[in-house]
């Protein structure tokens, strides 16, 4: 068993990350449980040394603004912010600044749908088709030719991206070419793509192989025709309200506009970052119809942190239950087969349901422990979750193409600052 430091205050450095965290709590990001590092067994002098590793990304012009969360045992322990939300604005990267999550959209699309299996809504090798019947009779495109597809698509097909879908916009296949043609993801709601997405064939068989799609969208899709509810209501109602999450959203309020970061991408020609989307004029800032499972939320450190905790609960967050202990494990056990044809053999990471999860630490060459899980999304943003460390870590930035291994560095950091 480790020893745990249970002195509360065993050093001035300790006192002034309290104190520094409380004032962060002063300023707006709500009652958020702060702790000396020491008190959940991590070194405040260790990690003070995430924040000039952070700066000298802001300081260099590699980062406009970044977010950085860690904390352990129920307990926040570093919060902090740099650089610019909007360098064209002058506004600061603040620890309450809203972020396009992208990706990390997933997570909680999976949770969604989990809740409705907790209550008996569908079963995981149900047929898709059963509750989006435009998937009856799918072909899969073999040699250009549409044959039969040999098994029929599942819900955990979906949940573990197996479901023979793809994006349209990572690859150049015929049947990514179709996707760009139907104008997949571009529609103006989820029952108009699974009406393109049932015309169109499957790249693979269903279970055949894994691949990165849609498949989190159509999950958005069955929780709206199971919940009855639009998705932005779902996630609201039965998540993002019971979580406190009060900054996680579809659509920015016009009131919250002005803490929205702007968006930036890397050029890897120009070997430099532009703006490619401002605040004022983001599509997330504008009405939304089509709510994207698998990348449409906007959101803040503080809520993800609320979120992800929740999962490190075992479900249970805010005095209120999402999900049953056993349900989480669920989801974050690797199930992917060995027979799965993967897109790397040797890869050290399996696949949960909703989640990419460490198998193999020694391989990874970056600390950690075997188990943990995580997602990131298109814009730079990182979350993982160490059950074992009983620690979460959330990284926000706004850099498409983002060339840098933030996530990595952080990660040797965050491990040295464990300390019991």
């Amino acid at each position: 068993m480790k020893n745990r430091t249970t002195n509360p205050l065993v050093s001035w450095g300790s006192f002034l990350t309290v104190m520094l965290l409380a004032c962060s709590v002063l300023r707006g990001e709500g009652a958020l449980p702060l702790a000396a590092p020491e008190t959940v067994g991590m070194s405040a002098k260790r990690l003070a040394r995430i924040a000039p590793l952070v700066k000298r990304y802001v300081d260099e012009d590699k980062l406009s603004g970044v977010i950085t969360l860690v904390a352990r045992r129920g307990k926040i322990v570093h919060f902090e912010s740099y650089g610019e939300r909007d360098e064209e604005a002058q506004r600061a990267m603040e620890k309450d600044s809203l972020v396009r999550i992208y990706s990390m959209t997933k997570p909680i699309a999976a949770v969604g749908l989990m809740m409705l299996h907790e209550e008996g809504a569908f079963q995981l090798n149900d047929a898709v088709e059963k509750y989006l019947p435009e998937f009856a009779g799918q072909k899969v495109l073999v040699d250009g030719s549409e044959v039969p597809v040999d098994r029929k698509m599942s819900i955990h097909h979906l949940l573990t991206h197996t479901a023979g879908l793809t994006y349209g916009i990572f690859g150049n296949t015929d049947v990514d070419k179709q996707y760009r043609k139907a104008g997949v993801l571009r529609e103006k709601n989820l029952d108009e793509m699974i009406d393109h997405l049932g015309e169109i064939p499957l790249q693979n068989h269903p279970g055949e192989k894994w691949h990165y799609s849609v498949a989190v969208d159509v999950q958005g899709a069955l929780i709206e025709r199971l919940s009855g509810m639009p998705l932005d209501q779902f996630f609201y109602t039965r998540i993002f309200e019971p979580l406190g999450m009060t900054d996680t959203f579809f659509e920015v309020p016009e009131n919250k506009v002005e803490r929205f970061a702007a968006n930036y991408s890397y050029s890897s020609s120009e070997k430099r970052r532009r703006l490619v989307d401002s605040p004022a004029e983001s599509k997330f800032a504008k009405p939304v119809s089509f709510f994207s499972a698998g990348g449409g939320l906007v959101s803040t450190a503080a809520d993800y942190w609320k979120f992800s905790q929740m999962l490190l609960n075992g479900g249970y967050f805010n005095d209120v239950r999402l999900l049953g202990r056993k349900t989480v494990e669920l989801m974050t056990q690797d199930h992917l087969p060995a027979v799965l044809e993967s897109p790397d053999p040797t890869s050290t990471f399996g696949f949960g349901l909703g989640f990419r999860i460490i198998l193999n630490v020694p391989s990874t060459a970056a600390p950690g422990s075997e188990g943990e899980y995580s997602w990131g999304g298109a814009a730079g943003t990182i979350f993982w979750i160490d059950p074992e460390e009983d620690l979460v870590a959330i990284a926000m930035i706004q850099l498409m193409s983002s060339p840098y291994n933030l996530r990595r560095e952080m990660k040797s950091l965050i491990y040295q600052s464990i300390i019991d």
